[in-house]
């Protein structure tokens, strides 16, 4: 057990160095190659449509929005979900594509969504993923923050992009 414990950690330090060594490497290093962190806001209008699920324990939706403002764009997604045992707690993970214009750059990237509500308490994470932008909006990282507002959604981007 302590050998296994011990590659485990000898492991999990050179999986660490080299993830540094990437990430340094892959720094800007003239202002071509450089980012500019942009805000964007907006409304949507969202459609879920329920889908056959694989398993009783987990439900299945279709996701089309029509994304406002800042970002002009259509999407379209997958979602899944689970209930908890306990009433208030449940998660749900999907795949967005978005296609349309950023702020005056067309092309499309998909988010990834990850949320968990425990016991009535919403955790959710919506993230760019890396390298799926095309045309004017490749090289595009960002998180988006949802919120909802009775029956308004509307959303704030916090993207870069090349410059």
């Amino acid at each position: 057990m302590r050998a296994t414990t011990r590659t485990g950690v000898a492991a999990w330090t050179a999986l660490t160095v080299g993830l540094t060594a990437l990430a340094a490497a892959q720094t800007p290093t003239t202002p071509e190659e450089a980012t500019v962190t942009h805000e964007a806001t907006g409304t949507f209008d969202v459609k879920l449509t329920p889908q056959t699920a694989h398993s009783s324990l987990l439900g299945r939706m279709t996701i089309d929005k029509q994304l406002h403002g800042d970002l002009e764009a259509e999407s379209v997604g997958e979602m899944v979900s689970a209930m908890g045992a306990v009433q208030g707690s449940a998660g749900y993970v999907a795949m967005e594509v978005v296609r349309g214009t950023l702020n005056g750059r067309s092309g499309s990237f998909v988010l990834q969504h990850s949320a968990t509500m425990n016991r009535g308490v919403p955790t959710l994470s919506v993230t760019v993923v890396p390298d799926s932008g095309t045309d004017g909006l490749a090289g595009i990282s960002g998180r988006m923050t949802i919120i909802i507002e009775g029956k308004d959604h509307s959303y704030r981007f916090e993207y870069s992009l090349p410059s």
